[in-house]
């Protein structure tokens, strides 16, 4: 008998999610009774706010929305987008332009897809959002990791990214704020590092998911912003889970230059068509309604923020930057390496996070899903008393 053909070896090598991964671990240790409290996902634990489930329980009365729609999404939804990208990132665009999406996962699938080749260099900042990686890797190009740790508060500089540069490197990875560090890169280093690319010709693909989730006054400048000729070279990738507490609506969207976003669209004509059109009815009406409570979310988690890093910090051995946007904070722990806790040898944070996983029953996400060791990633999208109760564990484990 023949044996059967083998798998795909592409999507043979790419890796699990690893932050979708340890909270998938600890949701199932939490269903069997365990009390763990999982600093992994991120996820804001608010309930999406009611006038968005309002429309979309006005919309299933409406038949249109039974139907197929145009697979890059609802006209009207594409406007509110590009009123959306004006506004927040200083940059006019033609609902042409845009393109719907199943979260801002498919969009920057998409977004590699148009316009990496095989054997194209992506050049990568870290600590990175887990799956950029994996995402280049489909597109068959190879990530080039540039990595920029505490000392810098992970923000890569443009000597660093032209040290990384070659003749093989077409794409550039830009995201601010960052996922998983929460660090927000100044205007002038965002302007440096968009002239840098324009001047190389180099593709941006910025990630601008939290730019609504800023603390103390920041603010998430666009690259295309800062330098708007760059934007015939550039993707934005944007959705409503994050501000809106909408992260199982799953809609994102991809903005860019015509010639892109048509290939981008392309692809989503044959991969899923068009985005359920109840989730696009409520994405209209987060973007365009009122505000306000997409505004108290983010001063709940500047509240957590804060409370975060000051209970952190008391840990010896933890050197906690202070994150300046998203919801996420990324302490160095090497002082807690290479020493014994709990009569185990702990050498690197994967088995640090094991560790305070089945000692301390807390959930967190090791820095080798991101780069190097040596940090852990902690998601503060969770409750005030969540967060003492879990950083309190933490404290009586290293104390």
């Amino acid at each position: 008998m023949t044996e059967r053909a083998p798998l795909s070896r592409k999507l043979s090598s790419i890796a699990e999610s690893a932050t979708l991964k340890v909270d998938a671990k600890a949701k199932s240790l939490q269903a069997a009774g365990r009390p763990v409290i999982s600093f992994a996902a991120g996820e804001p634990d608010f309930a999406t706010p009611q006038f968005i489930v309002d429309a979309a329980a006005q919309a299933l009365h409406d038949p249109a929305n039974f139907r197929y729609t145009a697979a890059a999404g609802l006209p009207v939804l594409r406007e509110a987008i590009a009123a959306k990208t004006l506004r927040d990132s200083g940059l006019e665009v033609s609902p042409s332009q845009i393109i719907v999406t199943n979260g801002g996962k498919q969009a920057v699938y998409q977004a590699f897809q148009a316009v990496v080749n095989p054997g194209d260099e992506v050049l990568l900042p870290a600590p990175y959002w887990t799956t950029y990686p994996e995402a280049i890797a489909l597109a068959d190009g190879i990530p080039v990791e540039v990595f920029a740790g505490a000392d810098q508060d992970y923000l890569v500089t443009v000597e660093q990214l032209e040290a990384a540069r070659t003749e093989k490197t077409t794409v550039l990875v830009f995201v601010s704020p960052s996922n998983p560090t929460g660090s927000v890169y100044s205007a002038e280093q965002t302007k440096a590092i968009g002239e840098w690319a324009l001047a190389h010709g180099i593709w941006v693909i910025t990630d601008e998911i939290y730019q609504n989730l800023v603390y103390e006054g920041a603010r998430a400048v666009s690259i295309v912003e800062a330098v708007p000729e760059l934007a015939q070279q550039t993707i934005l990738v944007n959705g409503v889970a994050k501000t809106y507490a909408m992260t199982g609506w799953r809609v994102g969207w991809m903005v860019g230059p015509q010639d892109a976003i048509k290939v981008a669209a392309n692809l989503q004509s044959h991969l899923s068509s068009n985005v359920n059109n109840i989730a696009q009815r409520a994405a209209l009406a987060a973007l365009t309604g009122p505000q306000a409570e997409a505004e108290e979310f983010r001063v709940a988690f500047d509240r957590r923020r804060k409370l975060i890093v000051e209970e952190l910090s008391t840990i010896d051995g933890v050197s906690v930057p202070t994150p300046l946007g998203a919801f996420y904070v990324y302490p160095d722990v090497t002082g807690l390496l290479g020493r014994e806790w709990r009569g185990k040898r702990i050498e690197t944070s994967l088995e640090l996070a094991d560790l305070i996983l089945d000692e301390a029953e807390v959930a967190a996400v090791p820095g080798e899903a991101f780069g190097p060791s040596g940090y852990l990633r902690f998601s503060y999208a969770l409750g005030d008393d969540a967060i003492r109760e879990g950083i309190g564990r933490l404290q009586q484990l290293f104390g």
